[in-house]
């Protein structure tokens, strides 16, 4: 699937839930990942996070972001 970055920790990963598609929108407090919400389409997200801040995880864009694991 994939995964967005976004800033101050927010990170969007596409993965599969109880059969379902899903949208996972979680952030890094303190070292660690906080599940947000957990969305069934982007409109969803847009209500956690600005859409037009999301860019398509990649090691620059993970070290640029200041995710774990950069």
């Amino acid at each position: 699937m994939g995964i967005w970055l976004g800033p101050h920790g927010i990170e969007v990963e596409a993965l599969v839930v109880n059969d379902r598609p899903c949208l996972r929108v979680t952030r890094l407090i303190g070292g660690e990942r906080v599940l947000v919400a957990d969305c069934a389409d982007v409109r969803e997200v847009g209500r956690h996070v600005d859409l037009a801040q999301l860019v398509m995880a990649d090691s620059d864009e993970r070290q640029r972001f200041g995710h774990v694991g950069a």
